[in-house]
């Protein structure tokens, strides 16, 4: 199948990136994980909302744009080549939850208009031997913990899951943050005890689990396109012995598996991106299969940017960890290289 962008959807990336270039620099994104202790912009986040690209694929109804999965994957890959701080991706799937299981298309609104904030409480704790007990829903409310919810600490609503299904709680939040390596990622431990409504059957996050991991492989993407495109024009201009270091054939050859990775990556996410619009059969295989191959991926062409720049390469002042940093931060959100595999073997029937 020859997969190319429509008319809009080149001018959506287009415009897109020349939005993130003016919007999130990366000088501005260092001043803003150093000083502000939310880890982005509220000015940045209200012309996000301005953009229409927090309600991209909601309904017209709530004030969304009403586009598909591709058009989403698009503003994703973007979002990863600038390395952009913030929830957007949580964010967004979090609407996208919201507005799936039905009810409270007021807080959508607020979420599209950028008014509110809210992400997914999914994990329990990874600690073997600690006695918190697992988040429920009971008589009303939620109780118990979870661990490494994006922005918490910012969320004016949480959607967690539980046994039951998924709660809606309200906060503020008891929240503790937790050390990431990413500084423009931050994940929290949240202790739960609040009323909470019922939104949707556990199913739900089933169903949505090949969007989530899309969305996530999208902006893998991004992040290992624009790390690739920074060391090859590094490998052009850095001198060793005389001329570019790009022209020795061993850094030439890493090089072709980078590129070849990057693309393999490319035509991934967007047949699952398709699949996911089209509601193809095969749609959960292609999710899954995509999210673990660009985890796998940008590990490789990030690393690989990092060792060949050398010493530099992972000092504060050099862009590049940065990019390093998201890609390995996103190869565990939304489901983990290793989870999904299991989901791809299970879609396959294996």
């Amino acid at each position: 199948m020859k997969f190319e962008f429509s008319e809009d959807q080149r001018l959506l990336r287009d415009s897109t990136r020349d939005f993130l270039a003016a919007e999130c620099p990366l000088d501005k994104t260092r001043r803003t994980i150093e000083h502000d202790s939310r880890g982005f912009d509220a000015a940045t986040w209200a012309r996000f909302a301005d953009m229409g690209y927090l309600g991209l694929r909601l309904p017209e109804a709530v004030g969304g744009q009403g586009l598909g999965m591709i058009e989403l994957a698009i503003v994703l890959e973007e979002m990863g080549r600038a390395c952009a701080p913030g929830p957007y991706l949580d964010v967004v799937l979090a609407a996208t939850l919201l507005d799936e299981a039905g009810g409270r298309p007021r807080l959508v609104s607020d979420v599209a208009a950028g008014r509110k904030i809210v992400t997914i409480a999914r994990d329990d704790s990874p600690y073997a031997g600690d006695a918190r007990p697992a988040s429920r829903h009971d008589g009303g409310r939620v109780r118990g913990t979870k661990y490494f919810v994006p922005f918490a600490a910012d969320a004016d609503a949480l959607l967690v899951a539980t046994p039951q299904g998924v709660a809606l709680a309200e906060g503020p939040f008891a929240t503790t943050p937790l050390q990431t390596l990413d500084p423009a990622q931050r994940f929290s431990r949240v202790e739960f005890d609040h009323a909470a409504e019922l939104m949707a059957e556990p199913s739900i996050l089933a169903r949505l689990d090949p969007l989530m991991a899309t969305a996530a492989a999208a902006m893998l993407l991004g992040v290992m396109s624009r790390a690739f495109e920074i060391t090859l024009d590094y490998v052009k201009t850095r001198q060793a012995f005389g001329r570019p270091i790009g022209s020795f054939q061993a850094l030439q050859h890493r090089l072709a598996e980078m590129l070849l990775r990057v693309e393999s990556t490319r035509s991934a996410v967007y047949r699952a991106a398709w699949s996911i619009d089209n509601a193809e059969a095969d749609a959960a295989l292609a999710a899954s299969s995509a999210k673990a191959y660009a985890g796998d991926a940008s590990r490789l062409v990030c690393g690989e940017s990092i060792q060949m720049h050398g010493g530099i390469g992972f000092t504060w002042e050099l862009d590049l960890h940065f990019f390093f940093k998201r890609a390995k931060t996103l190869e565990c959100h939304y489901g983990s290289t290793e989870v999904q595999l299991e989901r791809a073997l299970a879609a396959a029937g294996l």
